[in-house]
């Protein structure tokens, strides 16, 4: 152990060498009339539209981080970094003089820096920038990580971001296409007629949604609050209201664990759409996400090398829970008794809680051996209506309700339902969730419910889990820029 402690202190140390020959270098730098903080620098281009629309002998003016220097004497050649992307600058002590030479040799990698100049290709074809003149922005401190020995480590990665972007390019063009995915979202919505919306994350009850809250105090009302952990029954009163394509695409909360396809705070969108129903959100959901895929993601093949995901439309299936059930629990599942129905579960690998009904169990068996052999696209339809108190029951069968849940790449993207809008079976519906305890339903929303509602298709679709399935990421960490994490001791 007193070795082990011996190299941490060392490398703290280093770290602390480090920061003090920066503080030295920003004196000198301020000697020589530069200032190391609080500079603007307007009227830049970025690195993109140089590299797009590159001009030789094209005047430019960027700002970016220096990430490489290479000194020759009376010259020098650096690169800077902007969202990512990387130029070349030229420095030479002719063109900027004794002085301000010296002063660009003083910089440390990781300081921002803007510079103005012409454009020019090396003799080995690289496109470079000439510099004329250059200002200090901002002074760096601290060293910067090596991209392959310095910021390898997932945990530090996910704690300190803002190095995992600076050192990491693929990262930063992962986020900027997260962003670019919901904007397309947004505008294909827009431009299908439907209004984006805001409503309560703060509620005075949780409802939408089988959850556990993250509750808080109101002190003006002096009363219970709960963090919202779905916007469901808000958007229906606007349903109610005459908003008929609505939806929200914002964030929810759930006090439930972290794992690997969960963050207790995440980005969803919820949209409702009067007069249709499931087969509605079908055609929308594809469209949708196929939209996404080729507008930013580049195509309809995507996921990763060792479990590739078909998107094209042709891929698409639609089977019923009860076939799903039936093919990895046998022809018989749904006649067997509830003890057998356990043991035989129990035998297929799953662990059975003794108070568990038939309904639960069988839903163990799709969450734990069925949903994540479902790779390209699959509607599960038909679900048990137990499982989806907000859904209208099947025509033919009042046990089951007309739902789908969209799985893609082995893990939910999108369920979607033919909205209940009977507010005599949504109540008692309620009631069963509730144990019979009035007091814990919605009772304003049944009374939304008894002035109308249209018929209606509903769905939700789980942003972050979506980029994770476009962008190819394993965890619901690489595509939040700062997920939740145990708290450091």
């Amino acid at each position: 152990m007193k070795d082990l402690k011996g190299c941490v202190m060392a490398e703290e140390l280093g770290v602390n060498e480090i920061r003090g020959q920066r503080i030295e270098n920003m004196r000198r730098l301020e000697e020589l009339g530069y200032r190391p903080f609080g500079e603007s620098y307007n009227e830049t281009i970025s690195i993109a539209l140089i590299e797009d629309a590159f001009e030789e002998g094209k005047k430019v003016r960027v700002a970016g981080r220096l990430v490489s220097r290479r000194v020759m004497g009376k010259s020098s050649f650096a690169h800077i970094q902007e969202c990512g992307q990387r130029f070349q600058v030229y420095a030479q002590k002719n063109v900027l003089g004794d002085d301000n030479f010296a002063a660009f040799k003083i910089l440390d990698i990781g300081d921002i820096i803007g510079v103005e100049g012409e454009l020019f290709v090396t003799r080995t074809g690289e496109k470079t920038l000439k510099i004329e003149k250059w200002t200090l922005l901002s002074k760096s401190l601290l060293p910067l990580p090596e991209k392959w020995h310095g910021l390898q480590d997932i945990e530090i990665r996910y704690r300190q971001r803002y190095l995992d972007l600076i050192a990491n390019p693929e990262v930063m063009s992962l986020f900027r296409k997260r962003t670019e995915a919901i904007s397309a979202i947004r505008d294909y919505l827009r431009n299908d007629g439907f209004y984006e919306v805001e409503t309560p994350m703060l509620q005075a009850m949780a409802g939408g949604a089988a959850a556990e809250p993250f509750k808080t105090y109101y002190n003006a009302l002096n009363s219970d609050m709960f963090m919202r952990i779905a916007p469901e029954l808000y958007l229906k009163r606007l349903l109610v209201g005459g908003f008929d394509k609505v939806f929200e695409l914002n964030r929810n909360f759930r006090n439930e664990g972290l794992d690997r396809s969960h963050n207790p705070e995440f980005t969803m969108i919820e949209l409702y759409q009067a007069y249709g129903d499931v087969e509605t959100m079908k055609t929308l959901v594809l469209g949708l996400i196929t939209h996404v895929a080729e507008s930013v993601f580049g195509g309809l093949l995507v996921g990763t090398e060792a479990q590739p995901v078909d998107l094209r439309p042709d891929a698409w299936r639609e089977v019923a829970y009860s076939d799903l059930i039936k093919e990895r629990a046998g022809e018989d599942w749904f006649e067997l008794d509830l003890e057998t129905a356990k043991k035989k579960a129990a035998e297929l690998g799953c662990d059975i809680d003794p108070t568990w009904d038939f309904v639960e169990v069988t839903q163990e068996i799709f969450e734990k051996l069925i949903e994540r052999t479902l790779i390209n696209p699959t509607f599960v339809t038909r679900l048990p209506a137990r499982l989806v108190p907000l859904a209208k029951p099947c025509a033919d069968d009042e046990n089951l309700v007309d739902v789908f849940e969209l799985i893609i790449g082995g893990r939910e993207i999108a369920p979607a339902y033919s909205e209940l809008n009977d507010p005599i079976i949504q109540k008692q519906r309620f009631m069963e969730q509730a144990g019979g305890d009035e007091s814990k339903i919605d009772a304003d929303f049944i009374n939304a419910l008894e002035h109308g509602m249209p018929p209606a298709g509903g769905m939700g679709i789980g942003i972050d889990r979506l980029i994770m399935l476009l962008a190819g990421a394993d965890s619901i960490r690489d595509v939040i820029l700062f997920p939740h994490l145990k708290r450091r001791d």
